[in-house]
């Protein structure tokens, strides 16, 4: 994970203003994940007629302070997954069930010029056999290729012996200090690959997809209560546990669950804090085949907003979007133990009245990746 700092910090800002937004594809959301929003083992968001009048009436306020407030800079988190990588038992081989995630967060100032850029990427692979049956381990923990590092391998392949990791963060660290018209206009081959030599002297790997991440961050990038200087960093957890095999009643398929967040911090508190979260999926039958549309791109759930579909099933109404928003609005002037220290309730979600009056979904997951990232 990488930390960015500054040389200069302007004074602390009063509050922070909630927001998100995204791009592409569709997840469809099962009956199972909506019925399951409410009795806590999902994420969402609740408030009262009279909470949310207080809070829009508050939010305009806020608004104009923190957009005006000197040195005040806005976070942004991308999150965007594909699935063409998979492919189907064939041949006496294996099939593969693969979910290519790609992360990006970063900061930027009034005069619209990044100061600070993270990037990071996950890759779930998960294999069956020519009977649809997973011969994957559900249990093993799945790494970022930060997280990474040396192991993932790119070194010995690349012409320049740089890692992906080190290769991420030569481009976030080229980005910065430049306009978004900037970032979209760096010179790259038919394969996206840089052609300005002083950053292909650090980068070789193709980095179109990693450009329209950066553009997406910086688009959803809103003032939620960061200044010029603090850290960014973000942070992910993964799990392909929901994963089952093929049988003569259902398909089999590779559910993946990637929550992802992006904070800022000074001196260890979190000072804006964005989380996202994506659930691939690729389903197959019996004889190895896979059913699942392998084109476009999978959305994550900040992304869909409404048409993730919670808000119907909520009892509060409030979409996964909104919900995730209020935890993380909830962290900012929190260090990362207060994060995790958070109350919970028997059933998983908030126990202090204020949060589970706009997130009454279970928080654990939220806690656990936002303390992550703030470390």
């Amino acid at each position: 994970m990488k930390k960015f700092f500054a040389l200069t910090m302007a004074c602390a800002m009063l509050t922070g203003v909630l927001s998100g937004c995204g791009s592409t594809a569709v997840v469809h959301v099962s009956d199972a994940d909506l019925l399951a929003a409410d009795s806590g083992t999902t994420t969402e968001e609740t408030t009262t007629e009279s909470t949310e009048s207080t809070t829009e009436e508050t939010t305009t306020e806020t608004t104009t302070d923190t957009e005006t407030a000197a040195g005040a800079v806005k976070t942004g988190l991308a999150v965007q997954g594909s699935l063409s990588s998979s492919k189907p038992a064939a041949d006496g081989e294996d099939g593969l069930a693969q979910a290519d995630i790609n992360i990006a967060a970063v900061t930027v100032n009034g005069d619209g010029v990044i100061e600070s850029c993270v990037i990071d990427a996950v890759q779930i692979k998960m294999n069956f056999d020519a009977a649809g049956s997973i011969t994957t381990d559900l249990t093993a923990p799945v790494l970022s290729k930060v997280e990474r590092g040396d192991e993932y391998g790119m070194a010995t392949a690349s012409s320049i012996g740089k890692e992906w990791y080190q290769q991420a963060q030569a481009l976030a660290d080229y980005v910065e200090g430049k306009t978004l018209d900037e970032v979209l206009g760096i010179a790259v081959d038919e394969s996206t690959k840089p052609t300005d030599a002083d950053l292909a002297s650090s980068v070789t790997i193709s980095i179109g997809s990693y450009l329209d991440m950066i553009g997406m961050a910086y688009n959803n990038a809103v003032h939620l209560g960061a200044q010029s200087g603090d850290e960014l960093s973000i942070a992910q957890e993964t799990s392909i546990g929901d994963s089952t095999s093929a049988t003569a009643d259902a398909l089999g398929a590779m559910s993946g669950n990637v929550s992802v967040a992006a904070v800022t911090t000074n001196g260890g508190v979190i000072t804006s804090c964005v989380i996202d979260a994506i659930q691939p999926k690729v389903e197959f039958d019996t004889t190895g085949a896979i059913t699942t549309d392998l084109t476009g791109s999978v959305s994550s759930k900040n992304t869909l907003g409404t048409d993730y579909g919670m808000g119907k099933a909520s009892a509060i109404g409030k979409e996964w979007n909104e919900q995730a928003a209020a935890f993380a609005a909830y962290t900012v002037g929190k260090t990362a133990d207060e994060v995790t220290g958070i109350a919970v309730s028997e059933t998983g979600g908030a126990a202090d009245a204020d949060l589970a009056a706009s997130c009454s979904i279970s928080i654990g997951g939220f806690q656990s990746v936002v303390a992550k990232a703030a470390k």
